[in-house]
């Protein structure tokens, strides 16, 4: 993949610098090309004044994320840690101070945005245009209950019902097809699979933890083969819930034997058989008696960073639930949310519904950074993370 990006964008990087070329085999492609892409690329940095785009950097040297890295700004990097919502189906006036004053690094798309292929297409193109780095564009589009723009887009079966069928394969082709779909009008992120066991809202597979674990290897597969970006959700296991985390906030109180042989069995499995750089992990706002009794997962070092990361050995990008959530937002002000759950080892804060509160989790971690609460190397732990999934949406 990687000679194939390398290519594809050293053609394109020729063509900009205005050179020529006759016949370049792939093989040619080595440092020194890479070197004398980079003289034109800071050629053209210095003759216009204008920063290379994150394509033209990752064609020039040998560790694009650290040199696009090395290039962002404080106030660059955090957007980057950002994924929001806004109202209406076109842009207004709240998502464009996100993306072009807190330069934030995605956007979710509802139904509230949404009336059909063509209008989304052109929403999505109109959001991405002149971005140095690429959004993530992302939506919920489950199947059964969760889909969206159901006139427009063939709503798949719900997981539940996909899973009685007993033939995981099905996951694998319903997944390719939502992910097409989703591609064409310009998604490039699916919060889906639910990799939950036994939710009683056919949301997930089954209850079951070995066969839910099947059907959800074989839909992150479908989406692989697809190209599209996908998101295991509701790390550490939401199969026991007894609240509705969009209400408030409830605890889960299993044993950590449990989580083991039932709740993260389909996590473990994707962690372990999939490159994690080609899809997230969504955490939920429960609270785990197992992991921490204190703090929601999406606060707490204990879930996301002791056990995910360190235990689990997860390398990807681990986003938040909504906090917009009653479950969070009813208890904590949405400054010391961000920086918290920062703190705890999350590297995308998912906000989607209120301005106020995105533009509130921003300045909280952008303050914690000034006063020393949070290090830069901190953040730009997540930001590599999120840039080396980016460098993916070149090939796609």
């Amino acid at each position: 993949m990687k000679k194939i990006l390398n290519l594809i964008i050293f053609f394109a990087a020729m063509i900009i610098c205005g050179c020529s070329f006759t016949e370049t085999a792939e093989e040619d492609f080595d440092n020194s090309t890479a070197e004398e892409i980079q003289r034109n690329v800071d050629k053209i940095r210095q003759d216009s004044g204008v920063a290379p785009k994150f394509s033209e950097v990752a064609a020039a040297v040998e560790n694009p994320v650290e040199e696009i890295l090395n290039q962002m700004t404080l106030e660059e990097k955090i957007g980057q840690m950002i994924i929001a919502g806004f109202h209406g189906t076109a842009a207004n006036d709240d998502i464009n101070f996100m993306l072009d004053s807190y330069k934030i690094g995605g956007v979710i798309l509802f139904d509230r945005n949404m009336e059909n292929k063509a209008q989304v297409k052109n929403l999505v193109d109109s959001l991405q245009a002149g971005k140095k780095i690429p959004l993530f564009v992302a939506i919920d589009e489950e199947g059964g209950r969760v889909s969206r723009m159901v006139n427009d887009l063939t709503p798949p079966p719900s997981q539940t019902e996909i899973g009685q069928s007993g033939d995981a394969t099905l996951a694998y082709t319903y997944a390719g097809s939502i992910a097409q779909d989703l591609k064409n009008i310009g998604v490039n992120l699916n919060f889906a699979p639910v990799a939950d066991v036994g939710t009683p809202d056919t949301r997930s597979y089954s209850d079951n933890a070995e066969i839910a674990a099947d059907f959800v290897a074989n839909a992150a597969l479908g989406y692989e083969k697809a190209g599209l970006f996908y998101c295991l959700k509701h790390f550490p296991g939401i199969g026991l819930w007894q609240v509705d985390s969009h209400e408030d906030i409830s605890v889960i109180d299993a044993d950590r034997n449990t989580f083991d042989t039932i709740d993260l069995v389909p996590f473990k499995k994707v962690i372990n058989d999939r490159d994690n750089s080609k899809f997230m992990i969504m955490v939920s706002h429960y609270k785990y008696t197992a992991f921490d009794a204190e703090n929601s997962a999406t606060l707490s070092p204990a879930v996301m960073t002791e056990l995910l990361r360190n235990e689990l050995g997860f390398s990807g990008v681990i986003i938040t639930d909504d906090f917009d959530m009653g479950a969070i937002s009813k208890y904590h002000d949405e400054k010391v949310l961000g920086v918290q759950s920062v703190k705890a080892g999350a590297d995308i804060l998912l906000s989607c519904h209120e301005y106020e509160k995105q533009k509130k989790i921003y300045d909280g971690i952008f303050e914690a950074v000034k006063s020393g609460e949070i290090s830069e190397e901190r953040i730009n732990e997540s930001v590599r993370r999120i840039l080396k999934m980016k460098l993916e949406l070149l090939d796609k």
